[in-house]
Protein backbone atom coordinates (compact mmCIF):
# COMPACT_ATOMS: atom_id res chain seq x y z
CA UNK A 1 0.00 0.00 0.00
CA UNK A 2 1.31 3.16 -0.99
CA UNK A 3 0.83 6.52 1.00
CA UNK A 4 0.55 9.82 -0.98
CA UNK A 5 0.95 13.20 0.52
CA UNK A 6 -0.93 16.51 -0.05
CA UNK A 7 0.78 19.65 0.85
CA UNK A 8 3.51 18.73 2.67
CA UNK A 9 5.00 22.34 1.96
CA UNK A 10 2.35 24.22 2.83
CA UNK A 11 2.98 27.64 4.70
CA UNK A 12 1.40 29.27 7.21
CA UNK A 13 0.49 32.65 9.49
CA UNK A 14 4.15 34.20 9.62
CA UNK A 15 5.31 32.62 6.09
CA UNK A 16 6.46 29.42 8.24
CA UNK A 17 6.43 26.20 6.80
CA UNK A 18 4.10 23.92 8.77
CA UNK A 19 5.30 20.36 9.89
CA UNK A 20 2.14 18.62 8.56
CA UNK A 21 0.79 17.43 5.75
CA UNK A 22 -2.57 18.99 4.41
CA UNK A 23 -4.14 15.33 3.64
CA UNK A 24 -2.72 12.03 3.39
CA UNK A 25 -3.80 9.40 1.28
CA UNK A 26 -3.43 5.64 1.77
CA UNK A 27 -5.88 2.61 0.92
CA UNK A 28 -8.76 4.65 -0.23
CA UNK A 29 -8.75 6.60 3.02
CA UNK A 30 -8.10 10.21 2.96
CA UNK A 31 -7.56 12.35 6.22
CA UNK A 32 -7.63 15.98 5.23
CA UNK A 33 -6.17 17.60 8.10
CA UNK A 34 -8.08 20.18 10.25
CA UNK A 35 -8.36 23.75 8.49
CA UNK A 36 -9.37 27.29 9.65
CA UNK A 37 -10.24 30.16 7.26
CA UNK A 38 -6.90 31.31 5.85
CA UNK A 39 -6.22 32.61 2.36
CA UNK A 40 -2.61 33.45 2.09
CA UNK A 41 -1.26 32.29 4.69
CA UNK A 42 -3.43 34.95 7.14
CA UNK A 43 -6.54 34.36 8.87
CA UNK A 44 -9.72 35.87 7.24
CA UNK A 45 -11.46 38.78 9.39
CA UNK A 46 -15.08 38.12 10.25
CA UNK A 47 -17.69 36.38 11.76
CA UNK A 48 -18.20 32.31 12.45
CA UNK A 49 -21.10 32.63 8.90
CA UNK A 50 -17.34 34.16 7.01
CA UNK A 51 -14.59 32.17 8.84
CA UNK A 52 -17.34 28.53 7.95
CA UNK A 53 -17.53 29.15 4.56
CA UNK A 54 -13.80 29.89 4.09
CA UNK A 55 -12.52 27.02 6.50
CA UNK A 56 -14.88 24.60 4.85
CA UNK A 57 -13.61 25.83 1.14
CA UNK A 58 -10.26 24.92 2.16
CA UNK A 59 -11.29 21.42 3.12
CA UNK A 60 -13.26 20.73 0.12
CA UNK A 61 -10.61 21.97 -2.33
CA UNK A 62 -8.03 19.51 -0.46
CA UNK A 63 -10.82 16.68 -1.08
CA UNK A 64 -11.10 18.13 -4.85
CA UNK A 65 -7.47 17.59 -5.95
CA UNK A 66 -7.32 14.51 -4.32
CA UNK A 67 -9.61 13.16 -6.29
CA UNK A 68 -12.71 13.13 -3.82
CA UNK A 69 -15.85 15.04 -2.96
CA UNK A 70 -18.33 15.49 0.10
CA UNK A 71 -20.31 12.39 -0.72
CA UNK A 72 -16.66 10.42 0.38
CA UNK A 73 -16.40 12.22 3.50
CA UNK A 74 -17.23 9.55 6.35
CA UNK A 75 -16.14 11.68 9.55
CA UNK A 76 -15.38 15.15 10.15
CA UNK A 77 -14.39 17.02 13.35
CA UNK A 78 -15.26 20.05 14.41
CA UNK A 79 -13.77 22.73 16.96
CA UNK A 80 -15.44 26.39 17.73
CA UNK A 81 -13.72 28.93 19.76
CA UNK A 82 -16.56 29.79 20.80
CA UNK A 83 -19.72 27.42 21.66
CA UNK A 84 -22.50 30.97 21.02
CA UNK A 85 -21.68 30.05 17.59
CA UNK A 86 -22.93 26.15 16.68
CA UNK A 87 -26.35 27.06 15.55
CA UNK A 88 -24.73 29.69 13.11
CA UNK A 89 -21.92 27.14 12.12
CA UNK A 90 -24.52 24.46 11.83
CA UNK A 91 -26.48 26.15 9.52
CA UNK A 92 -23.62 26.72 6.95
CA UNK A 93 -22.26 23.25 7.90
CA UNK A 94 -25.60 22.03 6.65
CA UNK A 95 -25.49 23.76 3.41
CA UNK A 96 -22.39 22.09 2.20
CA UNK A 97 -22.98 18.46 4.16
CA UNK A 98 -26.40 18.07 4.31
CA UNK A 99 -27.28 15.32 0.93
CA UNK A 100 -24.59 13.55 2.22
CA UNK A 101 -24.31 13.82 6.00
CA UNK A 102 -21.11 11.90 7.64
CA UNK A 103 -20.58 11.26 11.68
CA UNK A 104 -19.37 14.50 13.20
CA UNK A 105 -18.10 15.57 16.58
CA UNK A 106 -17.90 19.40 17.35
CA UNK A 107 -16.66 20.34 20.69
CA UNK A 108 -15.57 23.84 22.03
CA UNK A 109 -12.10 24.77 22.49
CA UNK A 110 -9.13 27.50 22.62
CA UNK A 111 -7.01 27.55 19.44
CA UNK A 112 -4.09 27.83 18.30
CA UNK A 113 -4.70 30.45 16.35
CA UNK A 114 -7.08 33.49 16.14
CA UNK A 115 -9.82 31.87 14.34
CA UNK A 116 -13.42 30.73 15.23
CA UNK A 117 -13.70 27.02 13.37
CA UNK A 118 -11.32 24.25 12.86
CA UNK A 119 -12.68 21.50 10.36
CA UNK A 120 -11.18 18.14 9.59
CA UNK A 121 -12.32 15.12 8.57
CA UNK A 122 -12.13 11.41 6.96
CA UNK A 123 -12.64 10.26 3.64
CA UNK A 124 -13.44 6.94 1.61
CA UNK A 125 -13.18 5.91 -1.61
CA UNK A 126 -12.38 2.62 -3.36
CA UNK A 127 -9.69 2.50 -5.52
CA UNK A 128 -11.95 0.93 -7.98
CA UNK A 129 -14.05 3.92 -8.09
Amino acid sequence: MSIKRYGAEQVGAGGKTLPFARAVEAGGWLHVSGQVAMENGEIIGGNIVAQTHKAIGNLLAILKEAGYGVEHVVRVGVWLDDPRDFWSFNRIYQDYFGAHPPARACVQSSMMVDCKVEIDCVAYKPKDA
